[in-house]
């Protein structure tokens, strides 16, 4: 019985975030037809998430007459996924922005889509070969790795030397291990004094993820830092850290208001801002702009910043996060100088990482 309401809970959750989405079309924009268009995300629970569909909804608000639906499981689920993106390019046939975390199982999905006419753009998560699917947006996640691995070494200090733990929400997606790779690589460079352990596996999901990390803090109470490169595990080591008073330097990823928090009163030192907000606008301003001119989307990775979060620039960062209006306000000399030049901002798609 209790699994059968937790599945209509989650069904519930479902519908009602493609419900809410699709009413997304009052932009002062127009075009002489209106569209049908959507995004397909991993789940609609975690920030990362929801920051990205915000974003690709405002967009299609601004651009205005579109009909725009967002779909998503309420927990990091592809399977579950790949039927809703299945469905979503059944009904919005004008064009579907893909965000996934495991992109062997939307390989055929995507090119089915691709080849019954469908625009077919990939966001944070590049394409596969399979795929068809020609243009990605996204940061460069190794890069992104290598600035929380400068910050740590920053506070280290280059001489340092012991350990750093590194934590892996989901092993295997690609997005997240190139943050790890460029966190071990970095640090092997700047800081060759400090040996990197992991990653170890840490769950998407919150309470799965903090049992992992407090594991980890136990069995390695002399490391100098815990490094985690997703959602939950900025928070999570935060409130590891304020319980145990721990000594040991704590960061993540993404903006999550409890991670802001922890960035902001200190316990985190840093974290890493992916600017999903942003990626999520333009894919969906890029797509928008490409199938209203009657073009297919460009080939190629449109490369998209992310940066670093400290006490210099965590208040205007708050501040951003109040609500999706204040986000555009804030992205949009970014947005504006961004799709100013489209062809210009891509490169190859085999570059991406």
């Amino acid at each position: 019985m209790k699994q059968r309401t937790r599945w209509r809970a989650g069904l519930a959750a479902i519908l009602v975030l493609g419900l809410t989405a699709a009413c997304g079309d009052s932009g002062s924009g127009s075009g002489s037809k209106r569209l049908k268009m959507g995004i397909a995300v991993p789940n609609n629970s975690l920030n990362f998430a929801r920051e990205m569909y915000q974003g690709a909804t405002s967009a299609a608000q601004h651009a205005g007459n579109i009909d725009f639906k967002v779909v998503g499981p309420p927990n990091t689920d592809g399977p579950a996924e790949v039927q809703l993106f299945q469905n979503l390019v059944v009904t919005h046939r004008d064009g579907v922005i893909l965000f996934n975390l495991d992109p062997p199982i939307f390989t055929r999905p995507a090119a089915q889509a691709v080849d019954q006419g469908v625009p077919v753009v990939a966001l944070d998560t590049a394409p596969t070969n399979g795929s068809k699917v020609g243009f990605f947006v996204g940061t460069d996640n190794y890069e992104l790795g290598g600035q929380l691995a400068q910050a740590a070494v920053k506070k280290l200090g280059a001489d340092a030397k012991g350990t750093v733990v590194i934590g892996q929400t989901d092993p295997g997606v690609p997005v997240l291990d190139n943050r790890v790779k460029g966190i071990k690589d970095t640090l092997a460079r700047l800081a060759p004094g400090i040996r990197t352990l992991g990653p170890f596996h840490t769950y998407s999901d919150p309470a799965q993820n903090y049992n992992a990390w407090l594991a980890q803090v136990h069995a390695h109470p002399d490391a100098l830092a815990f490094l985690g490169v997703g959602d939950a595990d900025s928070y999570d080591l935060a409130k590891i850290k304020q319980q145990e008073k721990g000594k040991y330097l704590t960061a993540g990823f993404d903006v999550d208001p409890k991670t802001l928090q922890a960035v902001k009163d200190g316990t985190n030192f840093a974290g890493i801002d992916p600017e999903h907000f942003l990626k999520g606008y333009l894919s969906s301003a890029i797509l928008i702009k490409y199938v209203r001119e009657g073009r297919k989307p460009p080939q190629g990775w449109f490369k998209t910043p992310g940066m670093v979060l400290d006490s210099g620039n965590i208040d205007e960062v708050i501040a951003r996060e109040k609500s999706p209006q204040a986000a555009y306000a804030w992205y949009k000399p970014q947005i504006d100088r961004l799709l100013a030049n489209i062809t210009g901002n891509i490169r190859p798609l085999s570059d991406a990482r």
